[in-house]
């Protein structure tokens, strides 16, 4: 695995320590499995749609979580469901296991709503950028504050 130096960061830019553990959390992220299958979708210019494919859960065995700026998606069947041995199958191409999908959301990303139809989880996120974080356009020739 390359490690990326990331000291010309912390000499040029102030403030680029968040980025710079951002990155770093993301080379050393757990490895996660390709179970369940996602896509994720830019709906316009600040929204976004992840879409799982969580066949054979229901809602109430599938949970969203965020905390800080990661969002967790964890499904788990409940022993209630697990009737599998009284069942014989002769081809079993849909897998059912719990699992626990995790992503990285960028700054100012919330998330609005979620919906599972169809075997499909719809995770909709929007970025809103707050007013004091926006540009803001700077008249010339406005007052100076003067030295007292």
């Amino acid at each position: 695995m390359r490690t990326i130096d990331l000291s010309p960061l912390y000499r040029s830019f102030i403030g680029s320590d968040h980025l710079a553990s951002m990155i770093d959390a993301a080379t050393r992220q757990e490895k996660q499995t390709a179970y369940p299958p996602y896509n994720i979708e830019l709906i316009a210019d600040d929204k976004y749609r992840i879409t799982m494919a969580v066949a054979g859960f229901a809602k109430d065995e599938v949970s969203i979580e965020v905390q800080e700026n990661t969002l967790k998606v964890v499904g788990s069947k409940t022993d209630a469901n697990k009737t599998e041995e009284e069942r014989k199958f002769l081809h079993k191409g849909i897998s059912e296991r719990n699992f626990e999908r995790k992503f990285q959301l960028g700054d100012n990303v919330k998330v609005l709503a979620a919906d599972l139809e169809h075997g499909l989880l719809h995770i909709d996120l929007e970025r809103k950028i707050p007013e004091a974080q926006k540009p803001k356009r700077i008249e010339i020739g406005s007052k100076l504050i003067e030295n007292s």
